[in-house]
């Protein structure tokens, strides 16, 4: 996911990290913390798989949109008929984990395949990155079968992180790789255009889809640069939008 950084400019070298960055494994654990303070709390990526599971059946075809390099297509297994993937990233692809997964370079809007090809289509991070979701949409209802799925897993644009997102916007390249120790090669641009609840209601709706469910979930990792900071960011999480939100859009 491409969070815009927090924080000052430094002048260390550009891809050095600064030492209060907030790796993977750093916010992995503030989440374990978490868990602690909610047992019932599940982080979106076990929220965005559950729903897979819940969805796959032996004889589904499952397209990955901005498959990236792997992502959850790697904890399926043999779990589906038929799984491929696509990226607008070339690099991304050449570098997949699954490197025997049918895969293939193109925009989300102009999917390369015939109508009604496949059961679930599966979108990690993929919609704050649109700049015409409609035209998106519109493209998943039509490779879609009859009663298929989209599953998705997204940020929130009503969350106090992604407010701070946009406002450090020209920031980005910069501060992303100090702060999240994230490759400057995987921050790419954020739109926001189908990030709220209502937005995702619309869309599915003029496409002639419905957004069957919808689950918004907190995550205070995402301020987590020390202790002092994670407090803070669990007792925000109590009173503002949650950070994520994962869901399921069905073909009418």
């Amino acid at each position: 996911m491409a969070w815009d950084a927090l924080g000052s400019p430094s002048c260390k070298p550009p891809n050095e990290p600064m030492p209060m960055a907030l790796t993977l494994e750093k916010q992995n654990r503030y989440r374990t913390q978490y868990r602690k303070r909610r047992p019932s709390w599940q982080p979106a990526t076990e929220v965005y798989e559950g729903l897979i599971r819940a969805a796959l059946r032996p004889h589904s075809a499952v397209l990955d949109v901005g498959c990236g390099r792997g992502g959850v297509l790697e904890q399926l297994g043999e779990a589906v008929a038929f799984a491929c993937g696509v990226d607008a990233d070339l690099a991304s692809l050449r570098q997949h984990r699954l490197p025997n997964l049918p895969r293939a370079e193109a925009l989300s809007d102009a999917l390369p395949f015939r109508a009604a090809s496949f059961d679930l289509i599966l979108c990690s991070w993929l919609f704050e990155h649109l700049k015409a979701p409609q035209r998106t949409f519109s493209e998943f209802m039509r490779v879609l079968k009859p009663d298929g799925r989209v599953i998705f897993i997204t940020p929130n644009a009503n969350s106090l992180v992604a407010i701070l997102n946009r406002v450090l916007r020209p920031l980005q390249r910069y501060l992303v790789p100090r702060l999240y120790g994230r490759a400057e090669a995987d921050t790419f641009p954020v739109h926001y255009r189908a990030n709220t609840p209502k937005r995702l209601m619309r869309l599915a709706e003029r496409v002639g889809g419905a957004l069957e469910q919808l689950r918004r979930v907190p995550d205070p990792s995402y301020l987590a640069f020390t202790p002092l900071l994670f407090r803070l960011s669990c007792a925000l999480a109590e009173i503002t939008p949650p950070v994520h939100l994962v869901g399921v859009i069905r073909k009418g």
